[in-house]
C-alpha cells in the first residue's frame, strides 16, 4: 500500500500551469494539512495534551475523533471542548477503555472500524509519571505500573490503529507521545521509571516504522518539553523556585503552552508530513539543545 500522491504540488504545480492551461493557480499548502473525512484516535484524549491534540484533529478537517481514556465519564472540559467541535461540524467521541489491556483496546480501536469504516490517524498519548522515588529504592510494583501504561499501552494502542489501517488499505498516520525525558533527564527530579519508559517508546516507534513502512503506515513519536497542563501543576507549584528554574532551562526562557502543540499535531497527522517516518520530533523550546 503506497500514499496516494495529491497532485502536482510547490513548483512541480508550477510548472504544469505553464504547460497546462486548464490548471488553475492556487495556493495548496493549507490542502496538505487537511484531513477532511479522516477519523482519529486519541488515548489520554480526556484533557490536558491529549485533548488538545484531538481538538486540532477536528479543526484541520476529521469527521470523527475518539478520544480514549480510562475514566467511566469524560471529563467537564472535554463536554464543552465536543460541543465546541459540533459548532463547526466536527465530531468528538469519548470511549473509556484501559490502554494496558491488550484484548480490550484492540476491541474497542476494532469496533471504531466497523463503525466508521477507516482509522487514519492514531496518537498514543494516555501516559502516567509514577512515583518519585530513589533509583535505588524504586519498587518493581512502581516501575510496572509506569511501564504497563507507558510501553504496553502505547504498543497496544498503535497495534490496534495499524491493524484498522491496513485492514481498510489507507495510508495512516501513528504518533507515538514520548518526552524529552527519553533523551535527556530531568535534572533534581527521580524518575529512573518515567525516563525509562519514554525511551523506551523512542525506538519502539523506529521498530515500528521499519515493519510498517512499505504498508503505508508511518509511525512517529512527539517529545514534549515542559508543558504547562494540570498534570505539570500537580508536580511543580506555579509560583515556586522549582517552576522558575525549569522556566529558565530553555533558550526561550519559558514553559510551552499546551496550545504550541498544535502545530505539530497536523503536520505529523496530515499528508504533509508524508515523508516523515521513525522520527522523533522536540518540542521543548530548545531544551535539549543545551
Amino acid at each position: 500500500m503506497k500514499s496516494k500522491h495529491p497532485g502536482p504540488l510547490g513548483v512541480a504545480a508550477v510548472v504544469k500551469a505553464s504547460k497546462d492551461p486548464s490548471f488553475t493557480p492556487r495556493p495548496s499548502i493549507w490542502d496538505e494539512f487537511s484531513i477532511p473525512d479522516r477519523v482519529a484516535i486519541v488515548t489520554g484524549g480526556n484533557r490536558n495534551i491529549g485533548l488538545e491534540m484531538a481538538l486540532v484533529l477536528s479543526e484541520i478537517g476529521a469527521r470523527a475523533v475518539y478520544c480514549i481514556d480510562l475514566p467511566g465519564q469524560p471529563s467537564d472540559e472535554f463536554k464543552l471542548t465536543k460541543d465546541y467541535v459540533a459548532k463547526f461540524g466536527g465530531r468528538l467521541e469519548y470511549v473509556s477503555a484501559d490502554v494496558t489491556n491488550q484484548v480490550e483496546i484492540w476491541d474497542k480501536i476494532n469496533k471504531i472500524g466497523d463503525d466508521e469504516g477507516r482509522i487514519d490517524a492514531c496518537i498514543a498519548g494516555a501516559g502516567v509519571l509514577g512515583r518519585e522515588v530513589d533509583c535505588l529504592d524504586y519498587s518493581a510494583k512502581a516501575l510496572e505500573e509506569v511501564m504497563s501504561v507507558n510501553v504496553n499501552g502505547a504498543l497496544f494502542t498503535a497495534q490496534a490503529a495499524g491493524k484498522q489501517m491496513i485492514r481498510f488499505g489507507l495510508p495512516g498516520s501513528i504518533i507515538i507521545n514520548a518526552s524529552i525525558a527519553g533523551t535527556t533527564t530531568i535534572k533534581g527530579r527521580q524518575w529512573v521509571g518515567y525516563n525509562t519508559s519514554k525511551s523506551a517508546v523512542l525506538q519502539m516507534a523506529r521498530s515500528m516504522a521499519c515493519e510498517l513502512g512499505h504498508l503505508g503506515v508511518r509511525v512517529n513519536t512527539l517529545s514534549a518539553g515542559h508543558i504547562r497542563t494540570t498534570l505539570f501543576s500537580d508536580v511543580v507549584e506555579p509560583d515556586s523556585q522549582v517552576f522558575q528554574e525549569w522556566a529558565g532551562r530553555n533558550p526561550l526562557g519559558r514553559l510551552g503552552r499546551l496550545d504550541e502543540m498544535r502545530g505539530v499535531t497536523a503536520w505529523l497527522a496530515s499528508d504533509a508530513s508524508t515523508f516523515c517516518t521513525g522520527s522523533d520530533i522536540v518540542v521543548s523550546g530548545g531544551y535539549t539543545i543545551w
